[in-house]
């Protein structure tokens, strides 16, 4: 037993520095796979956090969708747009059925023999009356009626270049002129006033 014991011993003495080595090689081994696991698990971290912050956003995405935009319209606004263009479409209707009974009364206006002509021997209208030479006093001079005026205007105009004449003047100097009823380029005749 001796023996037996003895080359234990001696057996233990060589395996010792073999299994040293090995249990260096298994340590370090060991080491490496704890640093790989402690990365995997700050990555797990990581993923889990940017799986977290996308799902807020998608639950945030959601309850946009969710809620009603003002842009868009709700049922009350739409039933009103629909009786709005109801009725717009009724007027047009409507609208079109008088202009086709206008069209068919002027069609048949139109379609009447016409009344014979009556042939008028009326002079000019007294609107566009030629100042009366013969009924006018000789002295003054001719005035050419200007847009906007007025016999006021004129008589004021002529105050202005000291001729003193009135507007009863200016109508008794033109006989048939009506003063609502001056027409630009229509010529007057301004009477002198009498000394």
């Amino acid at each position: 037993m001796k023996r037996i014991s003895i080359l234990l011993l001696a057996w233990a003495l060589c395996a010792a520095p073999a299994t040293r080595a090995e249990d260096a090689a298994t340590e370090e081994r060991l080491n490496k796979l704890s640093g790989q696991i402690e990365d995997l698990i700050a990555g797990q971290k990581t993923l889990r956090d940017q799986v977290a912050e996308l799902s807020r956003q998608l639950q945030t995405l959601r309850e946009e969708q969710g809620k009603p935009n003002s842009s868009y319209a709700n049922h009350d606004e739409l039933s009103r747009l629909a009786d709005a263009i109801k009725e717009v479409d009724r007027k047009r209707v409507e609208d079109n059925e008088k202009i086709h009974a206008d069209l068919l009364k002027l069609g048949n206006t139109l379609s009447a023999p016409l009344p014979p002509s009556r042939k008028k021997h009326e002079s000019a209208p007294p609107d566009s009356a030629v100042p009366d030479k013969t009924a006018t006093p000789d002295k003054g001079f001719e005035h050419v009626i200007q847009q906007g005026e007025t016999l006021s205007l004129i008589v004021q105009g002529c105050r202005e270049k000291n001729i003193k004449v009135t507007v009863d003047q200016i109508l008794k100097a033109n006989p048939g002129l009506k003063p609502d009823k001056l027409r630009p380029g229509q010529k007057i005749f301004i009477p002198a006033p009498a000394s």
